[in-house]
């Protein structure tokens, strides 16, 4: 049998299909085995880890995306604040001060002023 690359997620219908093997196990009453990782228990104990892990992912995914919500907004807001600061910069200081150019902005003396185009004539 090849190397299991365990870095991978197995698709959700193959755990389906693993699942559904499981449950018809526990329908054949005489079966046992000298394999210890086949065993019964083994399966059952294996079972109930992995839906305590799919169980503990699925609430640390939510509050995963519980954060990564506070954060985005957190953001938003920290952003809408910059954004009235440059104006009352602008609107205390003027469009072409050094303190206006301190906040990040361009001050109004820096803009190329529009220039004429030519017509050509055909």
């Amino acid at each position: 049998m090849s190397t299991q690359d365990t870095t991978r997620r197995l698709r959700p219908q193959l755990i389906s299909e693993d699942v559904n093997s499981w449950h018809g196990l526990q329908t054949i009453a005489t079966y046992q085995t000298t394999h210890a990782d086949a065993s019964a228990t083994n399966l059952q104990q294996a079972y109930q880890a992995m839906l305590a892990q799919q169980q503990a992912e699925t609430e640390k995914l939510a509050l995963y995306r519980a954060a990564a919500d506070a954060a985005r907004l957190a953001e938003w807001e920290f952003h809408n604040a910059v954004l009235g600061m440059k104006e009352v910069v602008r609107g205390q200081y003027g469009l072409d001060s050094d303190q206006a150019q301190a906040v990040g902005l361009k001050k109004k003396s820096e803009y190329k002023r529009p220039s004429r185009k030519k017509l050509v004539a055909s």
